[in-house]
């Protein structure tokens, strides 16, 4: 009979006659530091990157409602700022001039200006025909005419005088 040849002790301590190398981990440690189980090394290929916050453009639209809202507000001061010399802002001891040549609107002007035409003697709030302001401003002494603007906004009487 023959026997088999010697294959050392195969339970042995630290041998495994089953085994086919040592066992690997799935990465190696990078930088001399061991790893933790669990915890990605830093740097590691697979470690998740941030993303990049979206930058905000400002679009189209918003652009035109700027534009829009300071157009507005534009036109709303340039209208304050041009009516804060019309009639409706007259008041006792102030003097007008006619607006312009072709037009029946009066503006306040200072009463030592060369433009200056006429003084206000008495101003009446409500609405007046022609008749009923030239009856009403007859009534005030040194009164040679009048102004009475209605419609839309205010409607008031002026009784004017010369200067």
């Amino acid at each position: 009979m023959t026997t088999p040849p010697p294959q050392g002790n195969p339970f042995a301590q630290g041998q495994n006659p089953y085994a086919q190398g040592q066992p690997q981990a799935p990465y190696p440690p990078q930088g001399g530091q061991p790893q933790q189980p669990g915890f990605p090394q830093q740097g590691a290929p697979y470690a998740p990157v941030p993303p990049e916050q979206p930058r905000r453009k400002l679009s189209f639209k918003t652009i035109k409602n700027v534009v829009i809202v300071i157009a507005v507000l534009t036109a709303v001061i340039g209208g304050y700022i041009a009516s804060r010399d019309d009639a409706d802002q007259a008041a006792v001891g102030d003097c007008l001039k006619t607006a312009s040549s072709s037009s029946d609107r009066m503006e306040v002007v200072d009463c030592t200006s060369s433009e200056a035409e006429v003084k206000v003697l008495k101003k009446i709030d409500g609405n007046f025909s022609e008749l009923t302001a030239e009856t009403e401003c007859r009534k005030v002494e040194k009164a040679t005419g009048f102004y009475a603007e209605t419609g839309d906004g205010a409607e008031f009487l002026l009784c004017l005088g010369d200067i």
